[in-house]
């Protein structure tokens, strides 16, 4: 599936072109300069377009249909991921997968737990996903293998991409917010390294259960917020076609986020977002995963705990 936002149009018209001359040229060297020009001005005109764009212009950035999911990530970032199914206690929940693997990829990888929310592409898969919205079983087989991975003392990368949890009467008869409090416990008691990263949507404690981490990463174009823009204008105006003014409200963008102090880094996107450019969106996020990994290694078990407890102690802080 395709769509073109209405504010992306003059830039992906744009980089269509860079594409068909691309293949036009086809390694010719006597296009190369020209290209080049022309790859240089496309790249300024985004940065300059999205530089501007209103919070719920991002929020509809982080929902763009060719946005990569974390399986996308899963295939770039990873090597061996042995999917880990269930929670031992209902069912398994596709919304969220997880399993061990091994990073960075390479000779120089070494044992991971990696978990994160699933998106569907396809109404047959989104459906299957339950469009990342999980049920208390996804956060239950969560808190399984961080539980894992605690044990084997192996670092958990979580990747965050979820509306929020799922509010359906279902959920709440299984504990709905009972799982996601026990994700909570579980994960600041963790003694490995621990960062999550919100590669799109970021929403409430459907988000946080994979978020209590030493270091949080967040892609550019993402939002990350304690409630939805609809669901919050739902409360405060009875009306959720007022999306568009609860964001501007409620600034949930990544930008915004690392000022507050709930996000320690914000990696660019490739020019246009993440969704014209999967590989080159791996690999920034690859670079950003490995520094924030390489700064936690050299801390304690205890350490890291404390350290995990400082970051969110400090979030809401007041100096007067």
């Amino acid at each position: 599936m395709s769509r073109t936002l209405p504010f992306e149009q003059p830039i992906t018209e744009l980089m269509q072109r860079v594409r068909e001359l691309r293949v036009v040229a086809d390694g010719d060297a006597r296009y190369a300069g020209e290209l080049r020009r022309l790859e240089d001005k496309v790249s300024k005109l985004a940065r300059e377009l999205f530089e501007e764009l209103t919070p719920w212009q991002r929020v509809q950035l982080s929902r763009h249909p060719r946005r990569p999911y974390f399986g996308d990530y899963l295939e770039r970032l990873f090597d061996e991921f042995v999917e880990l199914h269930g929670d031992r206690l209902y069912g398994d929940d596709a919304a969220i997968v997880g399993g061990f693997a091994r990073y960075p990829r390479g000779p120089t990888g070494r044992s991971v737990m990696v978990i994160g929310h699933q998106k569907g592409r396809g109404t047959k898969e989104a459906v299957r996903r339950n469009f990342a919205m999980p049920n208390p079983e996804g956060y239950r087989k969560a808190r399984r293998l961080m539980d894992l991975a605690d044990r084997f003392r192996l670092p958990v990368l979580t990747f965050i991409d979820t509306p929020g949890a799922f509010p359906g009467i279902g959920a709440e008869e299984r504990g709905q917010s009972e799982a996601i409090g026990q994700c909570l416990l579980t994960m600041s008691q963790l003694r490995v390294p621990v960062i999550a990263t919100v590669v799109g949507e970021g929403g409430s404690g459907g988000a946080l259960a994979l978020g209590v981490a030493n270091r949080v990463l967040a892609l550019e174009h993402v939002w990350y917020s304690v409630i939805s823009p609809e669901a919050c204008a739902s409360i405060l105006w009875k009306d959720a076609s007022q999306a568009e003014r609860a964001a501007d409200v409620l600034k949930p963008t990544a930008q915004m986020a690392l000022e507050l102090g709930a996000v320690d880094h914000v990696v660019e996107e490739p020019p246009g977002g993440a969704h014209h450019d999967w590989d080159g969106t791996a690999r920034r996020l690859d670079y950003a995963l490995r520094e924030a990994l390489a700064a936690l290694d050299g801390l304690g078990e205890q350490e890291l705990v404390d350290d995990r407890y400082r970051r969110f102690r400090r979030l809401g802080a007041v100096h007067a």
